[in-house]
């Protein structure tokens, strides 16, 4: 029985409201999550995140309603199918991430589920009965008889990832009380502010993203200064470069100024340069000198000693 007129309304009247009040929209995939795992989700989100299930027909025509007045959130739009819902939020992107997905419950193999990883059988004995020996056959899974059980001989892979359980394989984990799968909420897109984006964007650290940054600005830089193009990236540099001109201009010429006339001293006199530098180099030369001289007695003394104290 499909909702209500009035449910309806009121629907479209919350999720307009947590449009309005959250920055941030994880859109998740709830596939094999139970109603008591989306309690305990819904508990350990509270004050950092409000869940909003509905009907993808309903959460469609939802927002279609309100893209006249807020045409940014029409980016949801491509990610509503499947089995998903909404998480609101405004706080870390990181910490709410990891509250949705660190909720996970262990769950037996089904038949005609695809697999999220794959399954291996590990080897030892299974303490069934040799008559099952032919099931294990029928799956080629190497066995041998040990003290009256069925024990594997070997790690065998039973189910890919990616692919569908078989009904043999789902009945062989049940009965080697396997429950190979987790399943809980995880986050399939994330809308902040505008934009949407994959949620293995917020594992990209810091520093990768300063460094990307900072190489932009240097790209920037460089293309505006060939094309002579000023920017904010490259004024800095072009600048420089023009002080340096002007200091050419007035080596070269008679023109001076304050800054060219420590530079036109320096061409005329280097000499005078290399006398003043040199008495500082003069006197750091004793203090190494002392340096390495009482280096080379503490281990004269050290030597001398062979490990011993004065009254061993």
């Amino acid at each position: 029985m499909g909702a209500s007129r009035a449910d309806k309304e009121l629907y479209f009247q919350k999720l307009k409201e947590l449009l309005n009040q959250y920055p941030s929209i994880f859109i998740v995939n709830v596939d094999n999550v139970g109603s008591n795992q989306m309690h305990q989700i819904r508990v350990a989100l509270r004050g950092k995140g409000v869940v909003l299930m509905g009907k993808n027909t309903m959460v469609r025509r939802a927002l279609r309603s309100i893209l006249a007045e807020s045409p940014q959130f029409e980016r949801l739009l491509p990610h509503v199918k499947g089995n998903i819902g909404f998480v609101f939020t405004n706080g870390d992107l990181k910490e709410v991430r990891d509250v949705i997905t660190a909720n996970k419950v262990a769950a037996p193999a089904r038949a005609g589920a695809f697999a999220p990883k794959d399954v291996t059988v590990p080897a030892g004995n299974t303490g069934m009965e040799p008559g099952k020996t032919s099931f294990f056959q029928a799956l080629g899974i190497p066995t041998k008889i040990a003290r009256g059980t069925i024990e594997i001989v070997s790690d065998i892979k039973v189910v890919t990832a990616g692919t569908r359980v078989g009904s043999s394989e789902a009945t062989l984990l049940n009965m080697l009380n396997i429950s190979p799968f987790t399943y809980g909420m995880t986050v399939a897109q994330i809308y902040d502010a505008g934009t949407t984006f994959p949620p293995n964007v917020l594992d990209v650290d810091e520093s990768e993203l300063i460094s990307r940054f900072a190489t932009g600005i240097r790209n920037i830089a460089a293309i505006s200064l060939a094309i002579e193009f000023p920017t904010i990236a490259s004024i800095g540099h072009s600048l420089v470069n023009a002080y340096k001109n002007l200091l050419a201009v007035s080596i070269a010429t008679d023109y001076t100024f304050e800054g060219a006339e420590k530079v036109k001293e320096y061409l005329a006199n280097p000499e005078a340069f290399a006398v003043a530098v040199a008495p500082v180099a003069a006197d750091s030369a004793p203090a190494a000198a002392a340096k390495e001289e009482e280096k080379k007695e503490e281990e004269e003394e050290s030597e001398d000693d062979m490990g011993f104290g004065l009254f061993d």
